[in-house]
Protein backbone atom coordinates (compact mmCIF):
# COMPACT_ATOMS: atom_id res chain seq x y z
CA UNK A 1 0.00 0.00 0.00
CA UNK A 2 2.94 2.32 0.83
CA UNK A 3 4.66 1.42 -2.10
CA UNK A 4 1.31 2.38 -4.23
CA UNK A 5 0.84 5.70 -2.68
CA UNK A 6 4.84 6.41 -3.25
CA UNK A 7 4.28 5.83 -7.07
CA UNK A 8 1.02 8.04 -7.18
CA UNK A 9 3.10 10.83 -5.45
CA UNK A 10 6.09 10.39 -7.65
CA UNK A 11 3.34 10.65 -10.82
CA UNK A 12 1.63 13.43 -9.16
CA UNK A 13 4.83 15.52 -8.75
CA UNK A 14 6.25 14.91 -12.10
CA UNK A 15 2.87 16.16 -13.84
CA UNK A 16 2.91 19.26 -11.21
CA UNK A 17 6.65 20.35 -11.59
CA UNK A 18 7.14 19.54 -15.14
CA UNK A 19 9.18 22.52 -16.31
CA UNK A 20 12.70 22.45 -17.57
CA UNK A 21 14.98 21.15 -14.39
CA UNK A 22 12.06 21.75 -11.69
CA UNK A 23 12.33 17.56 -11.01
CA UNK A 24 14.29 14.92 -11.37
CA UNK A 25 14.63 11.41 -9.79
CA UNK A 26 18.15 10.81 -8.51
CA UNK A 27 17.94 6.98 -7.20
CA UNK A 28 15.54 4.28 -6.63
CA UNK A 29 16.05 1.43 -4.38
CA UNK A 30 14.28 -1.00 -2.84
CA UNK A 31 15.70 -0.68 0.22
CA UNK A 32 16.59 3.16 0.34
CA UNK A 33 13.54 4.36 -1.37
CA UNK A 34 13.51 7.19 -3.91
CA UNK A 35 15.94 10.38 -3.54
CA UNK A 36 14.32 12.80 -5.91
CA UNK A 37 14.80 16.54 -6.60
CA UNK A 38 12.90 19.96 -7.01
CA UNK A 39 13.93 23.27 -8.27
CA UNK A 40 10.92 25.74 -7.56
CA UNK A 41 11.08 29.42 -5.88
CA UNK A 42 9.17 31.16 -2.89
CA UNK A 43 8.73 34.52 -1.89
CA UNK A 44 11.62 35.59 -0.14
CA UNK A 45 11.81 39.03 1.94
CA UNK A 46 10.86 42.31 0.33
CA UNK A 47 8.81 40.19 -2.13
CA UNK A 48 11.68 38.57 -3.97
CA UNK A 49 11.80 35.24 -5.44
CA UNK A 50 14.19 33.10 -4.07
CA UNK A 51 15.04 29.34 -6.13
CA UNK A 52 15.54 26.88 -4.19
CA UNK A 53 16.86 23.16 -4.72
CA UNK A 54 15.02 20.85 -2.25
CA UNK A 55 16.41 16.93 -1.84
CA UNK A 56 13.62 14.27 -1.07
CA UNK A 57 14.51 11.10 0.06
CA UNK A 58 11.11 8.81 0.88
CA UNK A 59 12.00 5.66 2.84
CA UNK A 60 10.27 2.62 2.15
CA UNK A 61 8.27 3.02 5.17
CA UNK A 62 6.87 6.85 3.87
CA UNK A 63 4.68 7.84 4.47
CA UNK A 64 4.45 6.52 7.81
CA UNK A 65 8.11 8.29 8.92
CA UNK A 66 9.35 11.72 7.88
CA UNK A 67 11.00 11.65 4.60
CA UNK A 68 14.70 13.28 4.71
CA UNK A 69 14.73 16.73 3.39
CA UNK A 70 18.18 18.68 1.80
CA UNK A 71 17.47 22.28 1.53
CA UNK A 72 19.99 24.60 -0.72
CA UNK A 73 20.00 27.80 -2.32
CA UNK A 74 22.56 30.42 -3.37
CA UNK A 75 20.69 33.29 -2.26
CA UNK A 76 20.80 31.77 1.35
CA UNK A 77 22.93 31.34 3.87
CA UNK A 78 24.02 28.02 5.50
CA UNK A 79 22.14 28.83 8.66
CA UNK A 80 18.98 29.96 6.64
CA UNK A 81 19.29 26.65 4.78
CA UNK A 82 19.33 24.38 8.52
CA UNK A 83 16.64 26.73 9.82
CA UNK A 84 14.35 26.12 6.45
CA UNK A 85 14.77 22.25 6.72
CA UNK A 86 13.89 22.33 10.41
CA UNK A 87 10.63 24.20 9.71
CA UNK A 88 9.59 21.96 6.32
CA UNK A 89 10.37 18.93 9.15
CA UNK A 90 8.28 20.47 11.68
CA UNK A 91 5.65 20.59 9.24
CA UNK A 92 6.39 17.21 7.69
CA UNK A 93 5.08 16.06 11.49
CA UNK A 94 1.75 17.49 11.06
CA UNK A 95 1.18 15.64 7.51
CA UNK A 96 2.32 12.01 8.99
CA UNK A 97 0.75 8.79 7.34
CA UNK A 98 -0.45 10.73 4.04
CA UNK A 99 1.81 11.92 0.88
CA UNK A 100 3.49 15.67 2.06
CA UNK A 101 6.01 16.46 -0.22
CA UNK A 102 3.29 18.62 -2.57
CA UNK A 103 1.91 20.05 0.61
CA UNK A 104 5.48 20.77 1.83
CA UNK A 105 6.12 22.74 -1.01
CA UNK A 106 3.13 24.91 -1.06
CA UNK A 107 3.67 25.61 2.35
CA UNK A 108 7.38 26.83 1.52
CA UNK A 109 6.35 29.26 -0.77
CA UNK A 110 3.91 30.90 0.86
CA UNK A 111 5.68 30.64 4.54
CA UNK A 112 9.29 31.27 3.31
CA UNK A 113 9.48 34.85 4.27
CA UNK A 114 8.34 34.78 7.29
CA UNK A 115 11.19 32.25 8.30
CA UNK A 116 13.76 34.61 6.95
CA UNK A 117 11.97 37.36 8.77
CA UNK A 118 12.78 35.28 12.36
CA UNK A 119 15.98 36.45 14.13
CA UNK A 120 19.12 34.61 13.55
CA UNK A 121 20.91 32.78 16.22
CA UNK A 122 22.73 35.36 17.98
CA UNK A 123 26.69 35.32 17.85
CA UNK A 124 28.55 33.08 20.15
CA UNK A 125 25.40 30.37 20.63
CA UNK A 126 26.05 28.78 17.63
CA UNK A 127 28.06 26.44 15.62
CA UNK A 128 31.29 25.95 17.93
CA UNK A 129 30.40 28.03 20.52
CA UNK A 130 31.79 27.27 24.16
CA UNK A 131 28.40 26.07 26.50
CA UNK A 132 30.83 25.67 29.63
CA UNK A 133 34.76 25.99 30.45
CA UNK A 134 35.77 24.75 33.77
CA UNK A 135 39.39 24.84 34.86
CA UNK A 136 40.97 21.82 37.02
CA UNK A 137 44.42 23.65 37.40
CA UNK A 138 46.45 26.38 35.61
CA UNK A 139 48.02 24.10 33.12
CA UNK A 140 45.20 21.91 32.29
CA UNK A 141 41.63 22.90 31.30
CA UNK A 142 38.58 21.29 30.32
CA UNK A 143 36.31 22.58 27.47
CA UNK A 144 32.63 21.78 26.19
CA UNK A 145 31.57 22.89 22.97
CA UNK A 146 28.31 22.53 21.61
CA UNK A 147 27.91 22.02 17.73
CA UNK A 148 23.99 23.39 16.02
CA UNK A 149 24.77 20.97 13.21
CA UNK A 150 27.19 18.96 11.42
CA UNK A 151 26.56 18.80 7.36
CA UNK A 152 29.40 16.65 6.06
CA UNK A 153 29.69 14.28 9.46
CA UNK A 154 32.77 12.10 8.72
CA UNK A 155 34.63 14.76 7.21
CA UNK A 156 33.93 17.15 10.27
CA UNK A 157 35.12 13.98 12.46
CA UNK A 158 38.30 13.80 10.75
CA UNK A 159 38.83 17.60 10.90
CA UNK A 160 38.26 18.07 14.97
CA UNK A 161 40.96 14.72 15.44
CA UNK A 162 43.46 16.42 13.50
CA UNK A 163 42.79 19.62 15.39
CA UNK A 164 42.98 18.06 18.33
CA UNK A 165 45.97 16.18 17.51
CA UNK A 166 47.77 19.39 16.30
CA UNK A 167 46.85 21.00 20.10
CA UNK A 168 47.66 17.88 21.97
CA UNK A 169 44.11 18.02 23.38
CA UNK A 170 42.12 14.80 24.11
CA UNK A 171 38.41 14.73 23.77
CA UNK A 172 35.42 13.29 22.92
CA UNK A 173 32.89 13.53 20.32
CA UNK A 174 29.37 13.33 21.29
CA UNK A 175 26.01 12.69 20.10
CA UNK A 176 23.04 12.29 21.93
CA UNK A 177 20.06 12.99 19.62
CA UNK A 178 20.15 16.52 17.49
CA UNK A 179 22.49 17.60 20.41
CA UNK A 180 26.43 17.44 19.58
CA UNK A 181 28.97 18.00 21.98
CA UNK A 182 33.32 17.73 22.21
CA UNK A 183 34.47 17.82 25.54
CA UNK A 184 38.16 18.83 24.94
CA UNK A 185 41.16 18.45 27.58
CA UNK A 186 44.37 20.18 27.32
CA UNK A 187 46.44 22.49 28.30
CA UNK A 188 44.90 26.12 28.94
CA UNK A 189 47.12 27.70 26.06
CA UNK A 190 45.78 25.16 23.48
CA UNK A 191 41.89 25.98 24.70
CA UNK A 192 40.72 29.72 24.03
CA UNK A 193 37.50 30.80 25.65
CA UNK A 194 35.63 33.59 23.66
CA UNK A 195 34.37 36.16 25.70
CA UNK A 196 30.86 36.06 26.66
Amino acid sequence: MAAALVREELVALAAIFCGPREWEVLSRSETDGTVFRIHTKAEGLGDVDIPIELVFQLPITYPSCLPRISVNSEHLTRAQCENVKDKLLEQAETLLSEPMVHELVLWLQQNLRYILNQPEPREGSGQDAFEVSLTTDDGLWLALLHLDHMRAKTKYIRTVQKWASDLRLTGRLMFMGKIILILLQGDRSNIKVPPN
